[in-house]
């Protein structure tokens, strides 16, 4: 679709406005209404800006919401070869979501899951978290700085089921209490030294 700049700009007001709207404690089932009334905007402009509609339009705010969950966690995410990155990304996530509250883009995704096309959206944004994680570990290492007998990919998925929970607490209560402890355990048991392996005849005898 061509656009004119002020064209532009109210396209990404709607957008802007649903994702906002997403990420509120409103949202269930999104309806057409819904968001003509939190975007201000007739049926007609909505569907002249989003031909396909509402699913087009939360399509668009998902993945919206998809990058931003990433973004929110640059630079650090990029560069975690060592226990001291890990604790400054983990300070940036916490200190992050302290600020969203309740209103955070991990938590809009999902809660619009069941919208066409959003799971394959969530299913790439947790496969490229995943693997930014597991290099992360991986350079750790490397580095010599994580335990050695961990699979990397393993850990990672468990850092990004730790952070969900964390944020599902926090949209709860209000407290990063469970985020951040998540956030800590996975790093002391990356950094600690890889329990010894037990000869067998120690194990009979002991």
């Amino acid at each position: 679709m061509s656009l004119t700049p002020k064209g532009r700009a109210t396209r990404q007001r709607i957008l802007d406005a649903t994702a906002a709207y997403l990420r509120s404690d409103a949202p269930g089932e999104v309806t057409l209404d819904d968001i003509r009334s939190v975007t201000g905007t007739s049926k007609g402009q909505l569907f002249h800006y989003f031909p396909g509609g509402k699913d087009e339009l939360l399509l668009e705010a998902v993945r919206g919401e998809a990058a931003q969950v990433l973004e929110d966690q640059q630079p650090h995410l990029d560069d975690l070869a060592s226990r001291e990155d890990w604790e400054r990304w983990s300070a940036a996530v916490v200190d992050r979501y302290r600020a969203l509250g309740a209103n955070c883009p991990l938590a809009a995704l999902m809660s619009q899951m069941s919208a066409p096309g959003a799971g394959d959206v969530v299913f790439a944004l947790l496969a490229e978290w995943r693997e930014l994680l597991a290099r992360g570990i991986r350079a750790m290492q490397d580095a010599g700085e994580a335990r050695a007998d961990v699979d990397a990919a393993r850990i990672a998925t468990s850092v990004i089921a730790g952070i969900q929970g964390g944020v599902q607490v926090l949209r709860s209560t209000g407290d990063v209490d469970a985020l951040e402890t998540s956030l800590a355990l996975h790093l002391d048991y990356l950094s600690g030294a890889a329990r010894p392996r037990m000869p067998d005849a120690a194990r009979s005898t002991g």
